[in-house]
């Protein structure tokens, strides 16, 4: 049995900096690009994207998304990261979409929208203490 797509969506979704925000490593191919491309399509388009849509993680982010992940990923040998990737908020990832510009990352972007709901509401369901 298939995972509804916006389950999947949500699964990759992080807390980083007090926001709820997907990777572009992992925004990317949902959006049936490469990273290099989104990366590119934000670079370029750099006014649509203010703090609160995108921000570029601090090594202190990455640790603490490493940690909280369950998976860890490893790179082949010799290959690097050379920036620190992208943060997208739920703005952000729609926005994303629009400047791609594509019909998969328009179509996809449903998804996405749909899985920070599904955490929003989930988050409001639980009982405070």
């Amino acid at each position: 049995m298939s995972m509804e797509p916006s389950a999947a969506v949500a699964r990759v979704i992080v807390t980083v900096r007090g926001f709820r925000a997907i990777l572009s490593s992992d925004l990317a191919p949902i959006y049936g690009v490469q990273p290099k491309v989104l990366n590119q399509a934000v670079k370029r388009n750099a006014e649509r994207f203010p703090p609160d849509f995108a921000f570029r993680l601090s090594k202190d982010d990455m640790t603490a998304i490493r940690r909280s992940r369950s998976q860890s990923v490893t790179l082949k040998r010799g290959a690097h990261v050379k920036y620190a990737p992208l943060a997208f908020t739920e703005h952000g990832a729609l926005m994303a979409a629009t400047v791609l510009n594509s019909r998969r990352a328009v179509q996809m972007s449903i998804f996405v929208v749909r899985a920070f709901l599904r955490l929003r509401e989930g988050s409001s369901a639980k009982p405070s203490c």
